[in-house]
C-alpha cells in the first residue's frame, strides 16, 4: 500500500510476501512450523489478539450445529462477548474465593454445568497462575463426547511442558505476545485434529483481520521457536520462595500479598520503573517470560525488601469477570 512505503518489514500482501487470508507460502510454512511446535494439526497465525482465537473457536462450535458453551465466571470479556455476538447460550460454573483469589472451578461444578452445554471452555492458566483441571475436564469431556476448549491466553510459554492446553483441549488460543517475545496482538489458536479444522478456519477467516501486521505476523513465528530458558525458570521457583509469593502453578506470574499497601507498592515500584501485571487491591503480579534475566529478578528483590505490608483488604479492584487483562 502506499502509506508502507516508508520501508523495513511493514509490508502488505505481495508476490514475495504471501497473503495470510490463503498462504501458500512462506506464511504457510510458518503456521505448519507453529502447528508441529504446538503438537497441533492445525494453527493460524493471529494479529488480531487472543479475543480473535476465542470467536473462531465458539463459532467453530455454532458452525457445527452447538447452542451452549459452559464456561468459568472469571473468564475473559471476550468469551462473553463472543457468547453474545454468536448467540451462545452461557452455562456458567461457579467459582469460590480464597483470600480474594478466585479458586480454579470444582470438577463436580464442571461436570454439573457440561450436563447443561454442548461444550466446556477452561481458562488454564488463568490471571493469578493457576491452572485449570485440564486433565479431569478432558475426561469429563470425552465421557459425554463434548468438545474441550482452552483459553490460553498466558499460557504460550508452556508448550515445552505437559502443561500445555495441545496435551488436552480440541481447540485452543496460545497468546503468544503475553508470555514470550511477540509484539502485541500475535497470537495463535489450534486445533488438534482434522475434525475441527475446517470449522476453525473459517472462524478465523470471519473474525481475523483482512490487513494483517507483517511485523507481528514475523514476531509470532519467531516467538513461539524462542527457546526454553530454564534457568530462570528454576531462579522464579527460588524467588517466590524467598519472598513469599503465593504457591501458584505458572512460573512466569509472581503473586505477591501487600494488602492495604498494595497501591504504595506500585506507586514506589512504578517510580523505579518496575510495573506490576496487575494490582487487585491487595496482591500485585509480577509477569516474568523466557526473556527475563537473573539480574532483573534480583533488582525486583531488592525492592520488594523495603516495602510494608499491610492488613487484607475486604474487597479488591479486579471483579471475578476481568474486564481487561
Amino acid at each position: 500500500m502506499p502509506g508502507h512505503k516508508r520501508g523495513g518489514e511493514d509490508i502488505t500482501e505481495l508476490s514475495y510476501s504471501d497473503c495470510l487470508l490463503s498462504p501458500t507460502g512462506p506464511i504457510l510454512m510458518a503456521e505448519r512450523d507453529i502447528a508441529k511446535i504446538l503438537n497441533a494439526r492445525r494453527s493460524f497465525i493471529l494479529t488480531d489478539g487472543s479475543t480473535c482465537g476465542i470467536f473462531s473457536m465458539l463459532y467453530a462450535l455454532k458452525r457445527e450445529g452447538m447452542t451452549s458453551v459452559a464456561f468459568p465466571v472469571s473468564s475473559h470479556r471476550s468469551v462473553y462477548n463472543a457468547c453474545r455476538v454468536l448467540g451462545l447460550r452461557a452455562v456458567l460454573i461457579p467459582q469460590k474465593t480464597e483470600r480474594g483469589i478466585p479458586l480454579r472451578p470444582e470438577i463436580e461444578d464442571i461436570e454439573a454445568a457440561l450436563k447443561g452445554a454442548d461444550a466446556l471452555l477452561l481458562t488454564s492458566p488463568d490471571y493469578y497462575g493457576f491452572l485449570a483441571p485440564m486433565s479431569a475436564a478432558r475426561e469429563i469431556c470425552r465421557t459425554h463426547a463434548k468438545p474441550f476448549l482452552i483459553d490460553g491466553a498466558h499460557g504460550g510459554h508452556l508448550h515445552f511442558s505437559d502443561m500445555h492446553a495441545s496435551n488436552y483441549a480440541d481447540m485452543w488460543v496460545d497468546g503468544v505476545h503475553k508470555s514470550l517475545p511477540a509484539l502485541t496482538q500475535g497470537a495463535v489458536v489450534s486445533c488438534r485434529t482434522e475434525e475441527w479444522a475446517a470449522a476453525l478456519e473459517e472462524g478465523v477467516k470471519t473474525f481475523r483481520t483482512t490487513s494483517p501486521s507483517y511485523p507481528i505476523m514475523a514476531s509470532v513465528e519467531e516467538a513461539v521457536k524462542w527457546p526454553r530458558n530454564e534457568e530462570i525458570e528454576r531462579a522464579a521457583a527460588q524467588f517466590k520462595e524467598d519472598f513469599g509469593a503465593v504457591p501458584n502453578d505458572d512460573w512466569t506470574k509472581i503473586l505477591i500479598f501487600f494488602g492495604e499497601e498494595a497501591d504504595n507498592a506500585q506507586r514506589t515500584l512504578e517510580a523505579q520503573n518496575v510495573y506490576p501485571e496487575f494490582n487487585d487491591g491487595n496482591y500485585l503480579l509480577f509477569y516474568l517470560s523466557p526473556c527475563t534475566t537473573e539480574e532483573d529478578l534480583a533488582r525486583l528483590g531488592e525492592l520488594l525488601r523495603s516495602l510494608p505490608r499491610g492488613r487484607r483488604v475486604t474487597e479488591g479492584k479486579i471483579p471475578i469477570y476481568s474486564e481487561g487483562t
